[in-house]
């Protein structure tokens, strides 16, 4: 999209502008004309008009061409086997560095936000003995956060408790089974909502 020392080597070879029927040509020449001031700070390498264009042409512009010249010139970047030796152990080494530094940062920790709703049985159970149950629950990748009584209804509340879990450590299975297990208080939980953090 932004002209070249290329597109000012045509331009310059071009008498004139093109007939209006060649009318993307005519467009490129009215666009790169409007460079001529900026000509000289055009990025590239101006060359002779037979080096641009395809490479099985003949060029029959200028002055002729070294076939020599066209040899040295490797367009795929294959090169000679010290090079590639080089080149070898160049990559050989960042590996190594990105290895060394990869191994040196500490694994990310998969970590989850969880809510959860624990269900009393009825408007009797001591919700406050309830949390004390569920807050007792100890394990490792565990902590557990802040929590309130929602009412249900029929003057029934539930305990909405919050948790950070480690994933690879901690699961909700392990969770209500062990909430679960205060059967003189705990009726039934879920999992009200579920965000990794």
């Amino acid at each position: 999209y932004v002209p070249s020392q290329a597109d000012i080597a045509v331009f310059e070879a071009i008498a004139a502008p093109p007939p209006a029927d060649l009318f993307h040509a005519l467009r490129w020449y009215n666009h790169i004309k409007s460079y001529e001031k900026q000509k000289a700070s055009l990025p590239g390498v101006k060359k002779a008009l037979g080096k641009y264009g395809p490479p099985d042409v003949e060029d029959t512009t200028g002055a002729p061409t070294d076939s020599k010249d066209d040899d040295d010139i490797d367009l795929f970047g294959s090169d000679d086997e010290e090079e590639s030796e080089e080149a070898k152990k160049l990559r050989e080494e960042r590996l190594a560095q990105y290895e060394s530094k990869k191994s040196k940062k500490p694994a990310v920790v998969a970590k989850s936000s969880i809510l959860l709703d624990v269900k009393p049985w009825d408007d009797e159970t001591d919700m406050a003995k309830l949390e004390e149950c569920v807050r007792s629950i100890q394990a490792d990748g565990l902590v557990w956060g802040s929590s309130k009584l929602v009412p249900v209804g029929y003057g029934i509340k539930k305990l909405q408790i919050q948790c950070v879990v480690e994933d690879d450590k901690v699961g909700t299975d392990m969770l209500e089974e062990r909430i679960t297990a205060f059967e003189d208080y705990v009726q039934s939980m879920d999992v009200a909502a579920f965000n990794k953090i």
